[in-house]
Formats: C-alpha cells, structure tokens, sequence
C-alpha cells in the first residue's frame, strides 16, 4: 500500500510540470550512451525529451501526436541554425543544400502512430524536423515551425 502511495505521488509530479508548451531539456542533461530519446511531432513542432544526447548509437522513438497531419522525422547534421535552412520556394528544406547532410528518417508516420529510428552520431550539431510539403494545403511543415536544434556530445 505504502508502494502505491509513492508512485502516486511519482506520476503527479510527472504529470503536473507546469506550464503549457512543451519544449526539450536543457542541453546539459543528455541522456546516457544508447539511452533512447522520445520526440513528439505535434502540429507545429518536433519536441524531444532531450535536447542533446551522447555520441554513439541513438535511438529516436518518435510518436505523431497531430493531431490532424501526417509527419516525417529527418535528421539532419549541420552547423546551421533550425530556422536558418536554405529552403525552395515552397518554404520545404533543400535536404541536399550547402552545409546539410541527411543521417536518415522516418517517412509518413500517421497520426497517433510510432516508430523508431536509430542512427550512429558522432559528436556535433543537428537539426531534427519535419519537412512534409503538402501542395494541397500549400504549406510546408519545417516553415510552420516544425523543427529544433540538437546537439550530440
């Protein structure tokens, strides 16, 4: 009983953080060698647990949450800031641009679906982010915010 009354009070504090917006731990509290990092894609953001992880092996478990679109998680290595992408005249990222270059993704994850995704890192700055142009809806996820920076260590 005295068991169930502390993990009560565990999954309070988890659930009462404050505030309304999500946004990622600080930088300095990466996760451990192989420990996985969880990113939500939401309309408009790509919010991770974790705003830096260690190098070596990272596994991305990335949940679309919507919660109307259809999302994709790219990453990408690059120096350049996330809202500093060269992009086309759509507002989508030019994936093959000048200073970018694509470590791997995740295409097309459906609303209230998951996946993961785990790629070798080595130290160095990242972007994570959707970059889904929909010509039907004449909007490009990345220009709707739907991006971060991300540091390996």
């Amino acid at each position: 009983m005295r068991a169930l009354g502390l993990l009560s009070v565990l999954v309070l504090a988890a659930c009462s953080s404050g505030g309304g917006t999500s946004s990622p731990a600080p930088a300095g509290s990466a996760p451990a060698a192989g420990s996985p990092v969880a990113v939500t894609l939401q309309e408009w953001a790509v919010v991770p647990a974790s705003a830096s992880a260690a190098a070596g092996d990272v596994t991305f478990q990335v949940s679309n949450t919507g919660p109307e679109d259809v999302h994709e998680f790219v990453v990408l290595k690059t120096d350049l800031d996330a809202g500093a992408l060269p992009t086309d005249d759509t507002g989508a990222v030019v994936e093959e641009g000048e200073g970018i270059a694509v470590v791997d993704e995740i295409e097309d994850i459906p609303v209230g679906e998951s996946q993961d995704l785990t790629v070798s890192l080595e130290a160095g700055k990242y972007v994570l982010l959707c970059n889904i142009y929909s010509a039907e809806e004449q909007e490009a996820h990345y220009a709707l915010g739907m991006r971060t920076n991300f540091t390996v260590e």
